[in-house]
């Protein structure tokens, strides 16, 4: 059988492992890499049965960023006579739109960084909505040591709202690196564990995440993607009155409080 550049399995009930799978080049990113990436992602955007993501790269990195050998072809018959920047802006969409993908998909996604994340891997690494990290991992702005803009696949967004926005700029503008100890202290990840134990440790986070109620999860990943854009403390309240009578309205929610009285744990059927 052919090996495939995205690996998935079923860890636990209602997990889903996803691992990039290029070892070789640590898991450098090409267009049949992202193209399995989206696939996946957008396979269980609106699974009720998957309850959280773990996202890992085989071997001993993350994602290096893109492969400087070449990033191969774009899915799709380009327009005919199609120019350079077309083609550009194209095969540009086509790693950006994984922000989208991202933020589609219901379950929370967690990223277990095993080693080096560069570049468009710092980013993807940011478009999760955890991150833990082996002592062995490490944090790149590589994309302006490549004579490129540092800002990427949302990164000028997404690391300014992690670590605020003088650490966001001296990093990208210098193209700096954080080991995983720092990365743990300026509040890019929110725990660094031995390398041996760091997919142990994103899978119990991803089941204290799937014993939770579904809908309440969902929404509240929506809410704290959705509140970083809101104006001001005002909207995000009213977002979160709106979810909070919707989530009430569950029978999840009389199931949560029944299992709280009767001390026992609550059998959630996602209605």
């Amino acid at each position: 059988m052919p090996v495939t550049v995205i690996e998935t399995e079923e860890p636990r009930p209602g997990i889903v492992l996803v691992r990039l799978n290029r070892p070789d080049v640590l898991n450098a990113i090409t267009a049949e890499l992202i193209q399995g990436l989206r696939d996946v992602l957008r396979g269980i955007r609106d699974d009720s049965w998957v309850r959280a993501v773990v996202l890992t790269g085989a071997g001993r990195g993350f994602c290096a960023g893109l492969d400087l050998h070449g990033y191969g072809d774009l899915p799709g018959t380009p327009a005919a006579g199609e120019g350079i920047p077309q083609s550009g802006l194209r095969g540009q969409r086509h790693v950006s739109e994984l922000v989208e993908d991202f933020r589609a998909v219901r379950a929370p996604i967690i990223a277990a960084v095993n080693g080096p994340a560069a570049g468009a891997g710092l980013s993807i690494s940011l478009l999760c909505d955890l991150r833990l990290a082996a002592e062995s991992a490490s944090f790149h702005a590589s994309f302006i040591r490549r004579g490129l803009s540092s800002c990427d696949v949302g990164i000028s967004w997404l690391l300014p709202r992690a670590i605020g926005f003088a650490r966001a700029a001296d990093l990208l503008l210098t193209g700096g690196s954080v080991d995983a100890r720092d990365a743990e202290r300026i509040g890019l990840v929110s725990a660094v564990v031995p390398d041996e134990k760091l997919l142990d440790a994103a899978l119990e986070r991803a089941t204290a995440i799937a014993q939770l109620s579904p809908f309440g999860v969902w929404q509240t990943k929506e809410l704290l993607w959705a509140n970083q854009e809101v104006a001001g403390l005002r909207a995000a309240v009213a977002l979160e009155d709106r979810t909070q009578v919707l989530a009430g309205m569950t029978e999840d929610h009389r199931e949560a409080v029944a299992a709280f009285l009767e001390k026992r744990p609550a059998a959630y059927r996602d209605r």
